[in-house]
């Protein structure tokens, strides 16, 4: 038999298998027809959507922005699907001709059913593609490189200050650095070098983001300014609220080592707020601002605070040369000489010197440049109006921005004293009393605490400068010159300055200029007489201060002056006598004599009955004041009579009933005066009202004492300065006491009562000790907490100033005070005998400033490498001094020797 191979199949299954081949192929057969008309359909939508992303980033190019990668991404998905689609369709149409039986059957049915199949996918590969096309967002700001380099002007004369914030900046513990100035002085240019140097350096940041903050800033606005920088701005970046912003901003900063330039602060910038973390050593970022504030500074909790001050004159010259120009230098031999005088005039503030220099860059002769000096010594506007429009304005909007009228009352005043005048503190507060720009208090002291605070906020504003210690003030050149454009012109109605101070003048301006005006300054000229009666129904101010020429005052010079209210004559040292007719001022409130030599007020003053400052200080004549006219001038809050003999040894005749007159004053609230003799100041003591506003006592001359209790004048609770001066018989100051409650004896022999405390004088801020040779030492200053300026001067056995044993003998009285806690300066001058300041090391918290000249033994100072507690501290003394000068060690010598100046 031979093999048998047998195979069984269901008919059933053959017969379903069959069918459902069959059925497959008529279903897409019969569906291809509509795929493909769906498939142009959304192929249709997929050109549309394509065209509407291609318009957007169409616009978004032309906004400098750049595509998102996933937007090109999808744009050529997009154009390669509808290339290979329409190449598709083109084939579905040779599809259909193939298909019969109605569509439900195809002559060639496999290739039907692949087409089938590939048209049924990519009628979905469309639909997805347009869904994945809609696109919130097709382009942003293309992140910027790590640093962009900014244009900058010449950075000439800003070398040494370049330097100092470089030095800064690389310190890797100083993470915000303030850099505060006044307007024009340079700080945005700084900026601009020290962003363009982090570009040239291998600093390592990832971005340096340069925003400009100006007044009036909104959180928004330096958000988007940042996002610009980060490549976080888009079209839905500005729906989104200042919250989401800064989670945004945080985002991607806070992995990243940044800097953040912020230009032209206001007010503190909330970096919180915004989205910027705080610089700090660990995250190696770094924050710059600049600033018109050393407030804001604080408010910005800057590492360091660098004032950015005007340019010293070599590094002036340099950048004033070179925006003249060199041709106009070659144009005549003389030119060079007189534009050193120009520059001069511009006061190192490199704004003006870049303004006046561009506009004298075409000035070729000898005379343009005299007449320039000439009117520029006036006032810089008057030659270039140009100042007006670039210069003046931008310091004027430091004005702007101060807080009310009466501050900017307040520094439009001083713009009334000459150039580079040091102006002191407590003469000019006085004014700003008689002018009553200062708001109405109980008591003078409230009133000096509000002109001092107004000082102080000019100051931060770097509208003002301090001088000379801490007493006076100065006014910059360009300031004051700004000042007098708002008072001459910006102002015209409200304030109508006639300023012609320092001008060597020889007569009064013309009479007819004077009738609009209302404050004039003439101070530091040469006018010999005052004749003419001006016509000035408005004038209010009048300055006739250091005219040491001035002999003669007409009786009718001051007619038509009645409503002037601050007279001035301080300094105009010939005038002996006053003229009856200023009895017609009956609108003055101030009036100011000091430093003149009159011998006698005029009963007529009398007439004065809103009189409320009489200064009456430094007249070294024995002046009259006759009896009645004190207590006549009912209304006067301020008398200063220092270092004038009123309180003499005269007393007891011409001015016994002086005392008498001034405690009748209802309205008296600040007094200042000197007495010179035992007897004088028994007087003083016994009219005890006196003693509730008394500022300034000067005990002078007193040769008939030779010890004084200091505890005599203890309960004078206003007193702020004390000087003993030329007192060659005081051998010891004591502290004698009794225990608290009880009595005390004074040397000049009267009773006092007295509550003795460790802070008996807790008002007193200053004292002057000069020409008292006999003394050995100062110990009763450690019963003032509070005192800011020590001077001791010409004290031929000084030997310590805080002497330990007096301590001891005391110790119940003094308690564990330290002395000169607050102290800011200190001045020894002329101590051959002094040894020591104090036995231990001070903190010195508060100092700015010692000052030692001519004290041989004296080989050690009371510091050690705590004290000033990091605050910049000068030392002046001489070289041969410094160099024998013992240092507790190593330390304190390193941390002291950059603050010495050799004078």
């Amino acid at each position: 038999m031979g093999n048998v191979f047998s195979i069984s199949l269901s008919c059933d299954t053959t017969i379903s298998r069959c069918w459902d081949c069959v059925a497959g192929q008529v279903i897409y057969a019969c569906r291809l027809q509509e795929n493909l008309a769906d498939l142009n359909t959304a192929l249709d939508e997929l050109k549309e959507r394509r065209n509407d992303v291609v318009w957007k980033v169409n616009i978004a190019v032309q906004q400098n922005l750049r595509s998102l990668n996933e937007v090109r991404g999808w744009l050529s998905r997009a154009e390669t699907m509808i290339n290979e689609v329409d190449a598709l369709l083109i084939d579905g149409s040779e599809e259909i001709k193939n298909l019969c039986l109605g569509g439900s059957c195809s002559k060639n049915c496999k290739s039907t059913l692949n087409f089938s199949k590939i048209v049924t996918k990519r009628l979905r590969d469309v639909k997805d593609l347009k869904e994945n096309g809609a696109f919130e967002v097709v382009a942003m700001e293309a992140p910027a490189a790590p640093v962009v380099e900014r244009p900058s002007d010449s950075a000439v004369g800003l070398e040494s200050m370049f330097n100092k914030v470089w030095s800064a900046f690389e310190q890797k513990h100083v993470g915000i650095i303030g850099l505060y100035g006044v307007g024009g002085v340079g700080k945005t240019r700084l900026l601009t070098e020290i962003n363009n140097k982090i570009g040239d350096s291998s600093g390592g940041f990832d971005m340096v983001i340069w925003v400009v903050v100006s007044k009036g800033f909104y959180i928004g606005k330096v958000q988007d300014d940042i996002a610009k920088g980060i490549g976080l701005f888009s079209g839905i970046w500005g729906a989104k609220a200042p919250e989401e912003k800064a989670i945004d901003i945080f985002r991607i900063i806070r992995e990243k080592k940044f800097v953040l330039l912020l230009d032209d602060i206001w007010e503190r910038v909330d970096l919180s707020k915004v989205g910027i973390p705080v610089p700090t050593q660990e995250n190696g970022s770094k924050l710059i601002f600049t600033t018109r504030s050393t407030e804001v500074c604080g408010q910005m909790r800057a590492h360091m605070k660098i004032q950015v001050q005007c340019l010293p004159e070599e590094e002036a010259w340099k950048l004033f040369e070179e925006h003249v120009g060199k041709d106009v230098f070659d144009s005549h031999p003389n030119i060079r000489g007189l534009a050193q005088e120009v520059a001069n005039e511009c006061g190192g503030l490199p704004l003006a010197l870049i303004t006046i220099g561009r506009a004298m860059a075409c000035k070729n002769t000898p005379e343009e440049w005299k007449y320039t000096i000439e009117v520029l010594k006036k006032s810089a506007n008057f030659v270039f109006p140009n100042m007006g429009d670039e210069v003046y304005p931008l310091l004027k909007f430091s004005y702007d921005s101060l807080p009310n009228d009466m501050v900017r009352s307040c520094l439009l005043y001083c713009s009334l004293f000459p150039e580079d005048y040091e102006i002191d503190k407590e003469w000019l507060i006085d004014f700003w009393i008689g002018e009553g720009f200062l708001d109405e208090h109980d008591t003078i002291s409230e009133a000096r605490n509000q002109g001092h605070h107004i000082i102080g906020s000019l100051i931060h504003a770097c509208l003002l400068e301090e001088g000379v210690g801490d007493l006076y003030i100065k006014m910059h050149d360009v300031i004051r010159d700004m000042s007098l454009w708002i008072a001459c012109t910006c102002e015209a109605e409200k304030w109508k300055f006639l300023v012609q101070a320092g001008y060597h003048l020889t007569r009064m301006p013309e009479g007819g200029r004077w009738k609009d005006i209302r404050r004039m300054s003439l101070m530091k000229n040469e006018i010999e007489n005052l004749i003419e009666a001006p016509n000035c129904p408005n004038l209010q101010t009048l300055f006739l201060n250091d005219n040491q020429q001035l002999k003669v005052i007409h009786n009718d010079f001051f007619q038509f002056m009645r409503g002037l209210k601050v007279l001035s004559f301080s300094g105009s040292n010939r005038i002996k006598a006053l003229p009856v007719g200023i009895a017609k001022l009956v609108s003055l409130e101030f009036l100011d004599l000091s430093y003149t030599n009159i011998r006698k007020l005029p009963i007529q003053l009398k007439a004065l009955r809103k009189l409320k400052c009489l200064n009456l200080s430094y007249i070294y004549c024995h002046i009259t004041i006759p009896r009645g006219l004190m207590s006549g001038f009912s209304k006067l809050r301020i008398l200063r009579t220092r270092d004038s003999y009123l309180f003499d040894e005269a007393v007891k005749t011409n001015n016994e009933h002086l005392l008498e007159e001034l405690q009748c004053l209802n309205h008296l609230n600040a007094l200042s005066l000197s007495v010179r003799s035992a007897f004088a100041l028994d007087r003083y003591l016994n009219a005890e009202r006196l003693h509730n506003y008394t500022e300034e006592i000067g005990l002078e001359i007193l040769k008939d004492s030779n010890q004084l209790n200091i505890l005599s004048l203890a309960n004078i609770k206003s007193l702020h300065t004390l000087a003993v001066t030329e007192c060659e018989s005081l051998v010891e100051v004591k502290m004698e006491w009794a225990g608290e409650g009880r009595m005390i004896k004074a040397q000049s022999h009267i009773q006092t009562s007295l509550i003795a405390t460790p802070h008996c004088f807790q008002s007193l801020h200053k004292v002057f000790i000069s020409q008292c040779s006999k003394l050995r030492d100062l110990t009763w200053l450690i019963l003032a907490p509070n005192l800011r300026d020590v001077l001791v001067s010409e004290c031929d056995k000084m030997e310590e100033i805080i002497n330990k044993i007096t301590l001891r003998q005391v110790a119940e009285l003094v308690g564990t005070l330290t002395p000169f806690v607050t102290l800011k300066s200190l001045t020894l001058r002329y101590l051959p005998e002094l040894q020591r300041i104090y036995r231990n090391a001070l903190p010195f918290s508060c100092i700015k400033e010692i000052r030692v000249l001519n004290c041989p033994k004296l080989r050690r100072l009371p510091l050690n490498s705590n004290s000033a507690n990091g605050n910049k501290i000068s030392i002046y003394g001489e070289k041969r001094w410094w160099e024998k000068l013992e240092w507790e060690d190593e330390s304190t010598r390193n941390a002291f020797l950059p603050c010495f100046i050799a004078i």
